[in-house]
């Protein structure tokens, strides 16, 4: 049985503008177990980024309580932009959040250099980044965060700046290694042909502001990947199920 790892109750988000205040998250209750893979979805600009960076604690909470159920979370983000530096190379920056957490060690370098072997990225190690294609320039920031060996992702749509083929393709490749490498993940993402395909549950948020309205378990295994899941008979019922969710 899967323990619970990241809890959220009650939580709401308040921004005070010169207009008064807006409510962006309304009495949100959420939780991820360990091992799970959650996709989140809902319309545009509803607070799906910004419950990440709850999750992160970059912005407090206005009410409510985020209770991290392991002692010690670490927790990985990994933004929609691949944010690499292009005077360093791919090694290095591989190495910045290390570097910039002061964990840069004999072991977390090897680490970090096994995990660009094992997908494929190792003889690119020395490419400035301009050198590399999309999907290869967002599997290098991938193995930036998962260098940081965190429990918990947050990926906030990861492969929206890719061109189709590309994202189906990232995305495929990016479950199998969030799932070899046995982390927990939260996507936020707009297209449910995506959530639906990488997902063990996917969670619809309201229009603003953000309120869970469903939550949706996903029934593929989770050595099925999303590719696959894509040609099953049941992928367009989850479809359809999430779509009717998502009407106001």
């Amino acid at each position: 049985m899967q323990s619970e790892l990241l809890t959220l109750t009650g939580v709401s988000l308040a921004y005070q503008t010169v207009a008064g205040e807006t409510v962006a998250i309304r009495d949100l209750n959420l939780k991820i177990k360990e091992g799970e893979f959650l996709a989140i979805v809902g319309p545009s600009g509803c607070g799906k980024t910004s419950v990440l960076s709850l999750i992160m604690g970059l912005l407090p909470q206005s009410a409510g309580t985020i209770r991290c159920e392991k002692p010690d979370l670490r927790m990985g983000y990994m933004l929609q932009r691949d944010h690499l530096l292009d005077h360093r190379t791919v090694e290095k920056n591989v190495l910045l959040g290390l570097e910039v957490q002061h964990r840069l060690t004999e072991q977390s370098r090897a680490n970090a250099m096994h995990l660009l072997d094992t997908y494929g990225l190792g003889d690119f190690k020395s490419y400035k980044p301009q050198q590399l294609s999309g999907g290869m320039r967002q599997k290098v920031a991938l193995i930036r965060t998962l260098a940081l060996e965190p429990d918990l992702l947050l990926l906030d749509e990861p492969f929206s700046a890719l061109d189709y083929q590309t994202r189906l393709n990232l995305s495929d490749e990016v479950y199998r290694i969030i799932r070899r490498e046995h982390k927990s993940a939260i996507l936020v993402t707009h297209d449910i042909s995506e959530a639906v395909s990488m997902a063990d549950r996917v969670a619809v948020f309201s229009a603003r502001p953000a309120a869970l309205k469903a939550e949706i378990p996903i029934g593929f295994p989770a050595s099925m990947p999303p590719l696959e899941r894509r040609r099953q008979a049941t992928f367009h019922d989850y479809f359809d199920r999430i779509w009717e969710e998502l009407q106001p």
